[in-house]
């Protein structure tokens, strides 16, 4: 016989037990096929090895890869990933941290940058910060969304286009207003300031098919930039709808990198975000702030890089 202490320390791993009773305690859940209450040990100990993922809209190609690469790390370390999807609503953001609260998560990924940063202060977890910059007190990961939008703009002018459209996606989301910032300033750099056409399509495949078929009927372009890739298939989908081809008569080019751009016909060219490296390094910076560990920096910005497909290639330009 041995003690309840002696097998809560066993179980714990705290404090001190002879090698032999560790044996005897472990044979005996070995035999009686113990398994150790994960929702009570979280209450006793405030912890769970569990993570939260707040994502703003799963069915955007975008983030499986992100959400995969978070868990792909978190399970090396043993820990289990919570994946709330959040439809872009801020009150349902909020509902899913009162849940993970309640089951005492070690700490939470935001891809969201909807919260007021005294919000986030009073979740006293840790907090990394994903995709969509929120503040600067905390931890984040993001590529350059200011140049790789003017890396986009400034390709299809090479190969030809000079009435330069953008599709943006939503005014609240920080990466969309970036990405529309460098569409604007390296249309200006290039001359074209005033042939600016900016096309809403909120990050929507469907939206930015509907917003760019309206936009032909009124005006003259010869070349969309398209905020995320998602768009630029909507995009693509609406120009050979109203007859015309991609890209003799309009060159198209994405954001993201996501597979489906090898996918369409003609494949587009985008530009590719790291999606994986950056979710894979937002999970290891959650473990080192769950652990204590002091960071190396606060704040990643990757840098991004212009695949040229079909979409773009003008009579053998690129």
């Amino acid at each position: 016989m041995v003690s309840v202490a002696t097998v809560s320390r066993v179980l714990n791993q705290n404090g001190y037990v002879n090698e032999e009773t560790e044996r005897r305690v472990r044979q005996a859940m070995k035999e009686l096929n113990y398994k150790p209450n994960e929702v009570a040990r979280a209450l006793f100990k405030k912890t769970s090895k569990t993570v939260g993922l707040i994502v703003p809209d799963i069915t955007n190609p975008f983030f499986p890869e992100l959400v995969r690469a978070v868990e792909d790390v978190m399970n090396i370390y043993d820990y289990t990933v919570i994946l709330c999807n959040s439809d872009e609503k801020v009150e349902k953001e909020r509902e899913y941290i009162e849940v993970l609260k309640q089951k005492y998560v070690d700490g939470v990924i935001l891809t969201t940058n909807q919260f007021a940063p005294e919000e986030v202060e009073e979740w006293d977890v840790p907090i990394v910060v994903l995709d969509r910059p929120l503040h600067e007190r905390y931890p984040s990961v993001v590529a350059d969304n200011y140049e790789g939008a003017r890396l986009a703009t400034r390709h299809l002018y090479e190969v030809g286009c000079r009435r330069i459209a953008h599709i943006q996606g939503p005014n609240h989301v920080v990466n969309a207003m970036e990405r529309f910032r460098g569409y604007q300033d390296e249309m200006r750099a290039l001359g074209l300031g005033d042939r600016q056409l900016v096309i809403q399509g909120n990050y929507q495949l469907k939206q930015a098919k509907e917003a760019v078929m309206a936009a032909l009927a009124e005006h003259d372009m010869d070349g969309i930039f398209a905020g995320n890739d998602a768009m630029a298939v909507g995009a693509l989908k609406a120009v050979q709808q109203c007859g015309l081809r991609v890209p003799d008569d309009i060159a198209i080019i994405g954001y993201d990198g996501i597979p489906l751009t090898e996918m369409t016909t003609p494949e587009l060219s985008t530009v590719s975000q790291p999606i994986y490296e950056m979710g894979a390094m937002a999970a290891r910076i959650l473990i080192k702030q769950i652990e204590g560990k002091p960071l190396e920096k606060l704040h990643y910005q990757l840098p991004v890089q212009l695949v040229v497909r079909q979409s773009t290639s003008r009579r053998g330009l690129t």
